[in-house]
């Protein structure tokens, strides 16, 4: 392969983990588990959604700044929106499982 085209899937592979972590890592400093959503749903899951939503604002802002800054736009974009829609999901499915669910949680009102 030619060396400048090493050097751009290069570039693009580490711009696209970047925005993937960033994602990753402002939800994971805003709030618990996906696990923890779920055991505890019934008293806790609209104050951890309530978290997972201002995560993903403020890594819409991380995101949109490195969209900005890279001349190749796609791979922040695609890493962030990857990310964000999977950890959205499973929060989600963590929300509606335990507020499913009959089992007690770990916390009480």
């Amino acid at each position: 392969m030619p060396t400048d085209f090493s050097a751009v899937n290069s570039e693009a592979a580490i711009s696209f983990l970047v925005s993937a972590g960033i994602v990753y890592e402002i939800i994971a400093a805003n709030c618990s588990s996906p696990q923890t959503t779920e055991i505890n749903a019934v008293t806790r899951s609209s104050t951890l959604m309530k978290w997972v939503h201002l995560g993903l604002l403020q890594s819409a802002v991380f995101i949109g700044i490195a969209v900005y800054l890279d001349k190749r736009r796609w791979p922040p974009l695609l890493g962030g929106a990857l990310a964000a829609g999977i950890m959205y999901g499973c929060y989600l499915h963590g929300r509606n499982a335990g507020l499913n669910s009959t089992q007690v949680g770990t916390e009480t009102l």
